[in-house]
C-alpha cells in the first residue's frame, strides 16, 4: 500500500473572472498532520472544498488512495469535513448528533451505541450523551463535531479552521488535544488556518499559500527557520526583510551591504556572487543590539520603541533608509530607550536568502 493518501495534480479553479487555485500540486502522506496557511482569500477554503468533493476543479485531478475522485460525489469519498461553525444539529442531543451518520447508513443499534462510546472517550465527553448543542461550550461543541467526524473511520478528515470561533485560552488548549487526538486515531489531518502560531504548534507539514499558490512546503522548523520567499519570511513570524548588495565572498562568508551598514550571511550553496542584489531574511529574536561606536559592522539604528507582550521585548529600530527592524528578547531589561543609537547585527547562520531561484 502506498504512503500517499492524497494527491493533488495541477488543480486550477476560478470563480468567474478571478483565478482562486492556480495550477497546485499537494501529496499528503498517510497519518500525516498538514496545514495550509495563509491570509483570507489565499484559497485555503477552495483547496479543501475540491478535496471533499464540494467544488469541483476547472481542471487537474484529485486522487484519493490511489483512486481519481475528480468526478466522485462527495458522499462516496472516504473523506468527512469539520467546519469553524461545527454545524451541529440544534434539535438533536449529542449522542443524535454523532450517530447521525451511522442511523443513515441503518447500522444496528448495538453497533451504534458502541461506536458512539468510543468517540465520546476519544474526545473526552463521556456523559455528555444526552446534551443539547446550546449546553455545551464552544469547546465540547468542536468536539462533538469531531467525533461526528470519526464515527465514519475518514481516510482523511478535512477541518476548516475549526478553532476560529473559540477565545484565545480554549483555542490554545485545543490544539493541543486535536494533535494529540489525530495521532491517537491515526487519521490523516487536513487543517486550515490563518494563525501561523497554530499551524506551527500543530503540524507534521506546513503549506503556506499566496494568491492560489504553494509559497512553500514543509516542516515547521523549514518554514520558520529556512524560508523560501520574503513573503514566507514574513507571513510566518514575522522576519525582518532585508535587500542590499553582495560586497564580497570569502568561502561560506557573505558580506551583505546597504544603505545602513554590513551583515554577514552563510552561503549554503546560494546561486550568489560579489556585486549581486540579494535579499535576506533575519528573525527578530536573532538580531543583537549594541551601543553605536566607532568602525563597528552591523546596521546603524536608532530605537525608535519598546513594547512588551506575552513574555517578549520588542524593539524597534529605525534605519538610516528609513525602514525599521525589529529586535525581539526575553524579559524587559534591556539598557536601550528610544532615542538611543545602536549596532544591530546577527550571526550568519542566523540570517538566509529569500526570493532566490531553487539550486539543486
Amino acid at each position: 500500500m502506498t504512503d500517499i493518501i492524497l494527491q493533488l495534480e495541477q488543480i486550477k479553479k476560478s470563480f468567474g473572472d478571478t483565478l482562486v487555485l492556480d495550477g497546485i500540486d499537494l501529496s499528503v502522506r498517510r497519518g500525516e498532520f498538514i496545514t495550509l496557511l495563509g491570509p483570507s482569500g489565499c484559497g485555503k477554503t477552495t483547496t479543501l472544498r475540491i478535496i471533499a468533493g464540494l467544488e469541483s476543479p476547472d481542471s487537474g485531478r484529485v486522487i484519493i488512495e490511489g483512486k481519481d475522485v475528480t468526478d466522485v460525489e462527495p458522499n462516496k469519498r472516504n473523506v468527512n469535513m469539520v467546519f469553524q461553525n461545527y454545524a451541529l444539529f440544534p434539535h438533536m442531543n449529542v449522542e443524535q448528533n454523532i450517530s447521525y451518520s451511522l442511523r443513515l447508513k441503518r447500522v444496528d443499534k448495538d453497533t451504534i451505541r458502541k461506536t458512539v462510546q468510543e468517540a465520546l472517550e476519544l474526545v473526552q465527553l463521556q456523559g455528555f450523551e444526552k446534551r443539547m448543542p446550546n449546553e455545551l461550550s464552544g469547546g465540547q461543541q468542536q468536539r462533538v463535531a469531531i467525533a461526528r467526524a470519526i464515527v465514519n473511520q475518514p481516510a482523511l478528515l478535512l477541518l476548516d479552521e475549526p478553532l476560529g470561533a473559540l477565545d484565545l485560552q480554549l483555542r490554545r488548549q485545543m490544539q493541543l488535544e486535536l494533535k494529540r487526538l489525530q495521532k491517537r486515531l491515526g487519521v490523516t489531518f487536513i487543517y486550515i488556518t490563518h494563525d501561523q502560531e497554530e499551524a506551527l504548534n500543530m503540524s507534521d507539514r506546513i503549506a503556506v499559500m499566496r494568491n492560489g499558490t504553494f509559497e512553500q512546503i514543509g516542516t515547521p522548523m523549514e518554514v520558520y527557520n529556512h524560508p523560501k520567499t520574503s513573503y514566507v519570511a514574513r507571513f510566518v513570524g514575522s522576519a525582518n526583510v532585508l535587500t542590499g548588495e553582495i560586497s564580497s565572498i570569502n568561502g561560506q562568508l557573505v558580506e551583505f551591504r546597504n544603505h545602513n551598514g554590513t551583515g554577514f550571511i552563510k552561503k549554503n550553496g546560494a546561486p550568489v556572487s560579489p556585486g549581486q542584489t540579494v535579499t535576506i531574511a533575519v528573525r527578530g529574536e536573532m538580531v543583537k543590539l549594541a551601543p553605536a561606536g566607532q568602525d563597528q559592522t552591523g546596521l546603524q539604528a536608532v530605537v525608535r520603541e519598546k513594547t512588551f507582550a506575552g513574555g517578549v521585548l520588542q524593539v524597534t529600530l529605525a534605519l538610516a533608509d528609513g525602514s525599521e527592524l525589529v529586535s525581539k528578547h526575553h524579559g524587559i531589561d534591556l539598557p536601550f530607550a528610544p532615542g538611543d543609537r545602536v549596532v544591530a547585527t546577527w550571526e550568519p547562520e542566523n540570517a538566509v536568502f529569500v526570493d532566490l531561484e531553487e539550486t539543486e
